[in-house]
Order: C-alpha cells, then sequence, then structure tokens
C-alpha cells in the first residue's frame, strides 16, 4: 500500500543530499548560473557520484545503489531547491541517459556501461529531439543505414542536455524512414570515442543556465553494430518509456524549486518588517505563503505516487504525466509568488527567487510539454 512514511534508508538519502547541497552546491549556484559554468556543474556530478547518488534507481550487481525511483525523487526535491541546473543534468544522467540502457540494453551493455555510468564517472545524455522533431518524433529526419558491422548515423539532434561532456549519448534514429515511428532505432554513442559527431552550438537560455544544451551535428557517424539498443525499428517505444520515468525526474525536479522558492520566500517574510510588523502578518502575504504550500503539498504527493507506482511495478505512465503537470505547473506558480512576496528585491540577482523563476519555466516545456500531458491523461481517461 502507498504510504508517506519514509524509511531509515530514505531519511538518510534525504539527509545526505541535503547536506551536499547545501555546503557543495548552494555556495556556488549564482556564479555557475550568471557565468553559465556548466563544467563546474559536470564537476558537481562527480562528486555526486562518489557519494553514491548517480546510479540511486539501478541494481547494485551494475555499480548501482539498489534503491528506486522514490528514493531518486527524494534527493531531487533536496538538490532542486538550490540548483536546478545541477537538477536537470542529474535527471537527465539518471533518467534518460543511463535508464534505457538499463531497462532495454542486452547483457553485455549493461556490463560495459552502467558501472562507469552509475559511479558517475562517466555522464549519460538523450538524443532524441530535432530541429523538426520536438513532440513528433515521428517527422525524425535522422538516418542510420547499416553497413557491414556499423550503422551510419547522419542528421542533427538539439537541446541535448549533458551533450558536449557526456560518455555516452543514446541517440535516435531512423533506420527505416518509411514506416514513422515505427523506422526509428535506438543506439548507444560515445561521442568521445566515435568519428563523425560534432557539438556546433551550445544553447543560450533564460534558466537552466549552468547546464548544457547542445545542438549535435551526426556527419557519418560510425556505430558498431552491437550499439543498436534494443531491435531495429523499437526505437519509438524505447523513447516513450524512457520519457515516461523522465517525467518522474522532472516532477522532483520541478518540487525541489518550488520548495527552495517558498522557503526562501517564508523566511524572507517573516523577516522583512513593514506597516510596523513582518509582512508576514499581514494575511494578503500569509494567504500566498498558505497556497503556495498548498501547491507544493499537491505536487509532492503526486508525484512520490508516481515514483512509487514504477517502483512496485505498476503502471506508471499516467501516474507520472499527472505528476509533471501539476508539480511543473507549481513550479511557475509558487516561484512567480515567491518573486512577489520579495517585491522589488525579488526582481533582483541578491536574492535567488528570480533564478528559481526562470529556471522553473523550462519544466513545463521538456520531456514532453504540458500540452502532451494533457494529451496522455485525456487520452486515459476517454478511452
Amino acid at each position: 500500500m502507498y504510504s508517506l512514511k519514509f524509511t531509515e534508508e530514505q531519511e538518510r538519502i534525504c539527509q545526505m543530499v541535503k547536506d551536499f547541497s547545501l555546503n557543495e552546491v548552494a555556495p556556488g549556484s549564482k556564479e555557475r548560473d550568471i557565468n553559465g559554468d556548466f563544467l563546474a556543474t559536470r564537476d558537481l556530478l562527480k562528486k555526486m557520484g562518489k557519494l553514491g547518488l548517480m546510479g540511486i534507481p539501478y541494481d547494485k550487481k551494475y555499480g548501482g545503489a539498489g534503491l528506486g525511483y522514490l528514493e531518486y525523487a527524494l534527493a531531487g526535491f533536496e538538490l532542486n531547491k538550490v540548483d536546478a541546473s545541477l537538477g536537470i543534468s542529474y535527471s537527465v544522467h539518471i533518467s534518460l541517459g543511463t535508464g534505457p540502457i538499463y531497462n532495454f540494453g542486452n547483457e553485455e551493455q549493461k556490463q560495459k556501461y552502467l558501472p562507469k555510468l552509475c559511479s558517475g564517472e562517466h555522464i549519460a545524455a538523450f538524443g532524441l529531439t530535432e530541429p523538426c522533431a520536438g513532440s513528433d518524433a515521428s517527422a525524425s529526419q535522422c538516418t542510420a543505414v547499416k553497413k557491414g558491422n556499423k550503422y551510419i548515423l547522419n542528421g542533427t539532434k538539439c537541446f541535448t542536455t549533458n551533450g558536449e561532456f557526456a560518455d555516452v549519448i543514446v541517440v535516435f534514429a531512423m533506420t527505416n524512414p518509411e514506416l514513422g515511428t515505427k523506422g526509428i532505432s535506438a543506439f548507444i554513442v560515445e561521442p568521445k570515442n566515435f568519428p563523425g559527431i560534432k557539438f556546433i552550438k551550445r544553447e543560450a537560455k533564460m534558466g537552466i543556465r549552468a547546464s548544457v544544451q547542445n545542438v549535435i551535428e551526426m556527419e557519418n557517424l560510425e556505430v558498431p553494430a552491437e550499439n543498436l539498443l534494443g531491435q531495429e525499428g523499437k526505437g519509438f517505444k524505447i523513447a516513450m518509456a524512457t520519457l515516461d520515468c523522465g517525467r518522474i525526474g522532472v516532477a522532483a525536479h520541478a518540487v525541489g524549486i518550488a520548495k527552495g522558492a517558498y522557503e526562501y520566500a517564508l523566511n524572507y517574510a517573516k523577516e522583512r518588517v513593514q506597516f510596523g510588523k513582518p509582512i508576514s502578518k499581514l494575511q494578503v502575504i500569509a494567504f500566498k505563503l498558505a497556497d503556495m504550500y498548498n501547491k507544493i503539498e499537491s505536487a509532492q504527493a503526486v508525484t512520490l505516487k508516481a515514483a512509487w507506482s514504477k517502483d512496485e511495478h505498476l503502471p506508471y505512465s499516467i501516474p507520472a504525466a499527472v505528476a509533471k503537470l501539476t508539480a511543473t505547473n507549481t513550479a511557475m506558480e509558487v516561484t512567480t509568488e515567491a518573486v512577489q512576496v520579495l517585491g522589488g528585491t525579488g526582481f533582483t540577482m541578491d536574492h535567488p527567487v528570480e533564478r528559481m523563476m526562470r529556471d522553473a519555466k523550462i519544466t513545463q516545456i521538456y520531456e514532453g510539454t504540458n500540452e502532451i500531458q494533457k494529451l496522455v491523461i485525456s487520452g486515459a481517461i476517454l478511452r
């Protein structure tokens, strides 16, 4: 039965990530954002690997922690309170980059790639989105042609988080373009070792500025045939299943952002004096804080339910969509209100809530826009 009572191990994970976030992550979060310092973010991911956090939901036989998505979500809550750039880099590594190898790879692929991914020695990325294929993956123009014992990949991917510092990228390409989504296949690409891949652009962004999103150009990229992930033509199913996992990660990401903004606004409201008393004593501010708290509690609950459903091997596609939709809308609403609580000073870079507001917006867009989540949910309830 689903319960919100955490085990000692889950409490330990929360405290570990909280301590790491406060001591290692928070001190430089403002500077990393200003400078777009994604290399510092990469270094923090490596440190997280040494704490055993980079493979939380994966089996110990592959170097993981042998825990689940519930523990992964709890870690995401704490991490994203202080730095959403690190949080999304972490989420992409676990859910989108490592996840498909763990869930769909053969034993040889798992033994080869997972130990270094779970230890944080290697970082993972996910290459699905293209300039003409965002929500509509069937419009993919990247191709993969088998020649001898290799596949030759050509095309462009965009918005690839962790791209240029990734050691492994799960890339999707058309092996049979005439079949639409049934012609998409997935490949494990080693960008530092396979010839034919270039990172031609780093996106300049409104938020999550200390994470890197690349445009990737593949020109006769040679991928060994044994790096086909799953079977030819099964790539779309792999991508959609992977995104279901990713939506739990993004929901946790968004809840963490909202929590961080709420806690900062709450403390500020208790200390800021206007009209002879702390503004938290003013009903208009107190009600804002109550609404923020209420939304976060709801978002956290549906996120944990989605994570629990996955861990219990129950259907979780719809719970993941509900969690992603709820949590990311909550992040945008709560961070906007946090800026409002701080007033003019909240609009300045002297306080982190403006960064949190900028970071929150993208959560409503990536790993399936919230409009796509509504399509998923409405399709299920009307089926």
